[in-house]
């Protein structure tokens, strides 16, 4: 089996983190990851805004659990969020985004890094808050929130993979 592929079958979401940070090295290894995921019309909608500072992560964790409902900290400890959003205007946002996100995940896995895909970055990014975390960055234009991609050193050993579920794959021979 390749290397990709035991990546690929090994990468599990991580819910517990050791709030130590990784080196910058290591996020630009992923983040340049996430800027080669295939898009359509190779139109490049999403953007990521990687964020390390411990200030601004856990305003956006504490937002994130009131959208959610509850006080706990979504982001499970991760010391870095990458948070990809996408051109409202343009109709594979969602899709786009998500490649990202997947490259994000995979690459975070390639280099020992835990990660976990974490929703509400659309309800997030359409409030007051989530606006003005935009413009304080100075990043104009209208994008929809796709997903947060956490990331940090697991605290604990991966999981093993579900069994795949009967009838995942039909072929038409």
């Amino acid at each position: 089996m390749s290397e990709l592929l035991e990546k690929m079958q090994t990468r599990r979401s991580v819910r517990k983190y050791k709030p130590d940070m990784m080196s910058k090295e290591i996020i630009d290894k992923i983040v340049t990851a996430g800027t080669y995921a295939a898009t359509g019309m190779n139109k490049q909608s999403p953007i990521i805004i990687a964020v390390t500072n411990k200030e601004v992560r856990d305003k956006l964790s504490k937002l994130n659990a009131e959208i959610m409902g509850n006080n706990s900290d979504p982001f499970y400890g991760a010391p870095v969020v990458l948070i990809v959003l996408a051109d409202k205007n343009w109709v594979n946002r969602v899709y786009d985004g998500s490649l990202v996100m997947g490259n994000l995940m995979l690459a975070a896995h390639d280099l020992g890094i835990g990660s976990c895909w974490i929703h509400r970055a659309k309800e997030e990014f359409e409030r007051p808050e989530g606006k003005a975390i935009l413009e304080s960055l100075g990043i104009e234009g209208e994008y929809e929130g796709i997903g947060h991609c956490v990331l940090g050193y697991a605290e604990g050993e991966l999981s093993k993979a579900s069994p795949r579920k009967e009838n995942y794959v039909y072929y038409v021979e």
